[in-house]
């Protein structure tokens, strides 16, 4: 009897979806084995699930404010301490992975994308096409990402909207960079070849063949910037630029903490705990996926 594991393994699938879900169970089973990618895997989780359930996981209102209980050391009470308007840390680093969440999430959505198609379209075309894209792609590169975002977001204002898209921004060249290496390599191969033969246009070619062709390491590229993002935007808040009072942004948290390190230390090192705890998450993460999806470590292993 064919049991469903033997079914997804099958080496000739039956139709399209079965050689879909065969690779993603092969995908997760190699995840599985990788102790350092589970572990990734399961603080990125926790950090999604403290951002949908906030309400019910905060011990009080993030934005409350008690002078009566400023600055109160952990205790039962308030699990991390209190700040220096006595409103809870615990509750604050809570819903400050809501706003953590939105910003790696948006950023990955309108970066992404973006330097997808520009790398396929300079990779595919090539000539004046490849040589004015990667002109562009080089100049944003060739600036430091922390300082070309704070140009940014000194333009547009200080706000979480303005930071997402400076993040945004500056983020996209990395990724047009990868999409163009991957499509060099196989744009003349024997497949893309028959494609065209057929009497495919570019834009189909480019839509059904390349890009998705692309999407395996754009992944491993996205999730190992998300640690990059959040230190980004950790540093925007750090200095006033991102996040504006009163959310409680873990950057923006860390700043107000600073002057309270010597004495009320908790103040900003629990929310500089979480930081480095999702960071190294997503790093972990990252590290499993190019594993499992980069099939060049694969041949080496």
């Amino acid at each position: 009897m064919t049991t469903l594991r033997d079914w997804l393994i099958d080496d000739s699938p039956a139709s399209p979806m079965q050689a879909r879900l065969g690779r993603f169970y092969r995908i997760f089973g190699a995840l599985m084995h990788n102790p350092l990618a589970v572990v990734g895997a399961i603080i990125i989780l926790v950090l999604v699930l403290t951002a949908l359930f906030a309400p019910w996981i905060a011990t009080h209102d993030p934005l409350r404010q008690a002078l009566g209980e400023r600055l109160l050391p952990p205790s039962a009470a308030h699990w991390m301490g209190t700040d220096e308007l006595g409103r809870d840390i615990w509750s604050r680093v809570v819903y400050g992975a809501r706003i953590t969440l939105a910003i790696v999430t948006l950023v990955a959505v309108l970066a992404a994308p973006a330097g997808l198609v520009i790398g396929v379209a300079a990779g595919y075309f090539g000539g004046w096409v490849d040589r004015i894209l990667m002109g562009i792609t080089d100049i944003f590169l060739s600036l430091p990402k922390l300082i070309l975002a704070l140009a940014f977001v000194a333009a547009l204002g200080p706000g979480i909207e303005n930071a997402i898209i400076a993040i945004a921004i500056t983020s996209w060249p990395g990724y047009a960079r990868v999409a163009r290496a991957e499509t060099m390599t196989f744009k003349n191969s024997e497949f893309i070849s028959a494609v065209r033969l057929l009497g495919a246009s570019s834009l189909r070619v480019n839509l059904g063949h390349v890009l998705p062709l692309c999407t395996s390491s754009m992944i491993v590229r996205v999730t190992l910037d998300m640690a990059g993002i959040i230190l980004t935007a950790a540093g925007l808040g750090f200095i006033g630029l991102g996040a504006q009072p009163p959310l409680p942004e873990w950057g923006a948290m860390i700043s107000r903490g600073r002057s309270f390190i010597l004495d009320q230390w908790w103040v900003a090192t629990m929310p500089g705990f979480a930081i480095i705890l999702v960071s190294l998450g997503f790093c972990f993460l990252g590290d499993g996926l190019r594993d499992v999806l980069d099939p060049k470590s694969g041949e080496q292993r």
